[in-house]
């Protein structure tokens, strides 16, 4: 399963997520204080078409530049649970019920290309 994020302003600018990914971003996102938790449960859905307008994209950027990437040195990466570590990603599906939160993760180059993303962008829908 994954996400496309699509530039409002040109649909020829689109930011494919993997669910992966995008798990963890909302977690951030939500840890940001930024955005209800209704619009961050319509963040979490596939094909939603929720509109994140271009005024909270910059914001989004701007937090993740600021409160985010400087914790994920280039080699580290947090989990959904906000946790963060520098073991590379295994790839394992770890089925714990206990731990979930280890299958979901998104290291510092993802969050500087979403981050990215949300700085050159006219607001974006998700898909």
């Amino acid at each position: 399963m994954s996400f496309t994020l699509i530039d409002t302003g040109s649909a020829a600018n689109e930011f494919p997520v993997s669910f992966w990914n995008w798990r963890t971003a909302v977690a951030v996102i939500r840890d940001l204080d930024i955005v209800d938790e209704y619009t961050v449960r319509r963040m979490s859905e596939t094909a939603s078409g929720l509109k994140v307008e271009k005024a909270l994209a910059k914001e989004i950027g701007r937090r993740l530049r600021s409160e985010i990437l400087p914790k994920l040195a280039p080699n580290k990466r947090i989990f959904e649970n906000l946790t963060i570590t520098d073991v590379r990603d295994d790839g394992v599906l770890h089925g714990s019920e206990d731990e979930p939160w280890r299958n979901f993760s998104a290291d510092h180059d993802w969050f500087e290309d979403f981050a990215d993303f949300c700085d050159g962008c006219s607001g974006f829908e998700i898909y």
